[in-house]
């Protein structure tokens, strides 16, 4: 964003952009005291910053990817816990009803992907992210991303805008075979998605609208985002 400021407090309309996410997540009901991770050296930043909001911080020491910041709240979540949505700051649509939809799953894993037609205009938000891979029967199979993409697999127009639903005693049994052997070097949440399929699951797509995924991850981004409030 070429700032110092963390991207979840950019505003968006004169709001912090996680304002609009916090507020679906306390309107779906589903947690009434959800988690937010943070890194170490924003953490007083956010907390002054969402005071208003009944959170629980856990931090993320060092920023080894998204696999990685959900094993970090383990430890918070506890053990009672039947299911786990993983949210992300910069994507400030997603509604109260989609959260309460994916919580009613059933699946070890459940995504909400979005498709588009083609990757222009505001679209060109979609283009660097995660495609979601099928196999002959249609099944969700993986989430390829973007920089280990294929040419084929970057023409595909279902991608995932990151939101996931865990039942937690798989999602625990399974983050410790999360990996980093890729262009990032990172454990990505999303590996998870490929286990689901080897091990003979179900994995959940509940699709969603594009404007509803919109993710912000630029200065120009933001200025879309706006533009289709």
């Amino acid at each position: 964003m070429g700032s110092d400021l963390p991207k979840a407090l950019f505003p968006l309309k004169g709001r912090p952009m996680i304002e609009y996410l916090l507020d679906s997540v306390f309107s779906s009901g589903v947690d009434a005291e959800p988690i937010l991770v943070v890194s170490q050296d924003r953490e007083e930043m956010m907390r002054q910053n969402l005071a208003k909001y009944n959170l629980r911080y856990v931090l993320q020491k060092e920023q080894l990817g998204t696999g990685h910041a959900a094993a970090c709240a383990r430890e918070a979540i506890g053990e009672t816990a039947e299911n786990i949505i993983v949210l992300y700051c910069d994507h400030p649509f997603i509604s109260a009803a989609s959260i309460k939809k994916i919580a009613e799953e059933k699946n070890v894993l459940t995504l909400m992907p979005t498709r588009v037609e083609d990757f222009n205009d505001w679209r060109n938000n979609f283009f660097h992210w995660g495609r979601i891979v099928r196999d002959a029967e249609n099944k969700i199979k993986k989430i390829s991303e973007f920089k280990d993409s294929t040419d084929e697999e970057k023409n595909i127009t279902e991608v995932n805008p990151g939101i996931m639903g865990f039942a937690s005693a798989w999602l625990w049994e399974n983050i410790a075979k999360l990996k980093n052997e890729n262009a990032q070097q990172e454990y990505y949440l999303t590996d998870l998605v490929r286990l689901a399929f080897e091990q003979d699951h179900q994995v959940g797509g509940q699709i969603i609208e594009p404007m509803e995924a919109m993710g912000i991850n630029s200065q120009e981004e933001l200025k879309i985002a706006e533009s289709l409030i």
